[in-house]
């Protein structure tokens, strides 16, 4: 009830509302004269702070023209351009992550549920480079019966530096780095030394000449 009175209340103030918007609306236009009835309720308020206006003025504002304005356009949404694909000739590793034993099982019947898809998704990933101690162990043979022959041994392959702490593969990762990637002797040696250590910690600085940098070679 109360509700329904409030309502009520509320209707009847905003007829008295329009009532009393439209004598005074009716006043303006008896104070400024006929030519005021084309204008506005608005137009009619602002006439209100120009106390000098005459009736030729107000003749003049009704008959001009409304502007009208363009009606400006709601700026369209821009276009998702697509997430965009990996280079097809990258090798493409898989891991397949499983569901969980509750997704596995069906909530209704109880029973297994069949695997009908996987939802794939692309990035890209490096492995980072590692570092091992290649071993390198040639065969030797010698005859039990015969002594004499001696110790015959597997010949040694060519390498870029006789008798060298580093193999040939990674002297030419050395000089690739420096010559076609612009990276210091110094700092190739330091990527080294990290993967030396246990920890994976930075070691502390040292001489630039490592068992990673061939001698001889100047940063």
């Amino acid at each position: 009830m109360r509700l329904k009175a409030l309502e009520e209340k509320l209707r009847g103030a905003e007829l008295e509302n329009g009532y009393l918007r439209e004598l005074l609306r009716l006043a303006r236009i008896e104070k400024y004269g006929p030519g005021s009835e084309k204008l506005s309720d608005e137009q009619l308020a602002l006439l209100e702070f120009e106390p000098g206006v005459s009736q030729a003025e107000v003749q003049a504002e009704s008959e001009r023209a409304q502007l009208k304005l363009p009606l400006r356009k709601a700026p369209e949404p821009a276009k998702h351009p697509g997430r965009q694909e990996l280079p097809a000739h990258f090798p493409r590793i898989e891991k397949i992550i499983p569901c969980t034993p509750e997704q596995c099982i069906c909530s209704q019947c109880g029973k297994d549920k069949d695997l009908i898809g996987y939802e794939t998704s692309e990035q890209l990933d490096v492995e980072p480079a590692k570092h091992f101690v290649l071993v390198t162990k040639r065969e030797k043979r010698a005859c039990r019966r015969c002594e004499e022959q001696g110790v015959e041994t597997a010949a040694l392959p060519a390498r870029i530096i006789p008798k060298s702490l580093v193999s040939d593969r990674l002297i030419i990762d050395t000089v690739v780095n420096k010559y076609c990637d612009h990276l210091p002797l110094f700092r190739h040696g330091q990527t080294i030394r990290c993967a030396r250590e246990p920890s994976g910690k930075r070691p502390p600085s040292s001489p630039r000449s490592s068992p990673g940098t061939p001698r001889g070679s100047r940063a």
